[in-house]
């Protein structure tokens, strides 16, 4: 007996950690107050949507992001407690194998955050590597919705060719599908405009989530060609995006500077313009004062149009995620 009821999303999210399946790198617990503050900001200003994941904190942090959003959760007082939506996403692991695996993951997370997942979602397809698998992880999702333990279903990383085949089968169960996840900013505009997931999810009636909506920082203007750069593996990203990129990031200052806001605030601003909920990340109360200021006015169409046509004309683009579908 279906019980849920079809979720209401806020405007905008906010992931409380930065970088997908890395937000927990370099974290030990002397950043729990900072994080709290965090939290705290983004829900006293309006920004009441929180993406995590069941993947993100692995290890010794074995589901730390959702154990710490969990308790933020709680331990807010204030305008917008009401408000609080938790999405998080479960991993396709490879030892989840039938739909009742789903259902336990969903009730694991939920202990976790000592609270009901508002918004559940499938992590990624297996379509490109173990398509067999995916059927019974999608009725699992239809299951927990089904039994009234979360108030939506979604997906992430699927493109419109593979949602055309999900689309109906959970249809015919009685389970919307209330939001898509996918890469999307100025340097990663392939979802929208090369597989045209947009339009798809509007005639569907399925709401856009813009993850990485700063391409990992790159569109912050914080970095250059000559350095200094990220540690690791984003850092040999950028020496090889940034010269790339140039003529995008000269267009993003101009709009900026002209608006007198921050370059991050125009790219998350542009993301909001184009229907989409973006979820950036933020680790410190100035990260996150700086992405609410993306919220509150509109760039109008000269400038979105500027902005179109320097990303189409980058001569790099951000990599796509692997499990990204088509």
């Amino acid at each position: 007996m279906q019980t849920s009821q079809k979720i209401s999303l806020p405007s905008m999210g906010c992931g409380t950690w930065a970088w997908g399946n890395r937000l927990l790198w370099g974290y030990d617990e002397s950043m729990d107050d900072q994080l709290q503050a965090v939290f705290n900001l983004c829900v006293s200003n309006g920004v009441t949507l929180f993406d995590t994941g069941d993947s993100y904190g692995t290890g010794r942090l074995n589901g730390r992001s959702e154990l710490l959003l969990g308790r933020f959760s709680r331990e807010y007082q204030g305008s917008g407690q009401e408000d609080i939506c938790i999405a998080t996403k479960l991993a396709a692991y490879p030892w989840r194998l039938t739909r009742q695996s789903m259902v336990s993951a969903c009730k694991s997370s939920a202990k976790r955050l000592g609270r009901n997942v508002d918004l559940v979602q499938m992590h990624w397809s297996t379509a490109n590597y173990a398509p067999w698998q995916e059927e019974p992880l999608l009725n699992g999702l239809a299951d927990v919705y089904e039994q009234g333990l979360v108030k939506g279903v979604g997906l992430s990383n699927y493109g419109p060719l593979r949602l055309k085949r999900v689309y109906p089968k959970l249809a015919e169960r009685g389970v919307p599908i209330a939001t898509l996840q996918v890469q999307y900013s100025l340097l990663s505009t392939y979802p929208v405009t090369q597989l045209l997931i947009k339009d798809i999810c509007d005639e569907m009636g399925i709401k856009l989530i813009a993850y990485s909506p700063l391409a990992l920082g790159l569109l912050t203007g914080k970095y250059s060609e000559k350095g200094p750069f990220p540690k690791g593996i984003r850092g040999l990203l950028f020496r090889q995006l940034l010269p790339g990129v140039r003529s995008l990031l000269v267009s993003l200052r101009e709009v900026a500077q002209s608006r007198n806001k921050t370059m991050s605030q125009v790219a998350i601003n542009w993301c909001i313009c184009k229907g989409t909920i973006p979820i950036p990340g933020a680790k410190t109360v100035e990260q996150a004062r700086e992405n609410i200021g993306a919220l509150g006015w509109q760039l109008n169409s000269s400038e979105i149009a500027q902005l179109d046509q320097a990303a189409a004309n980058t001569d790099k683009k951000m990599i796509q995620n692997i499990f990204q579908t088509k």
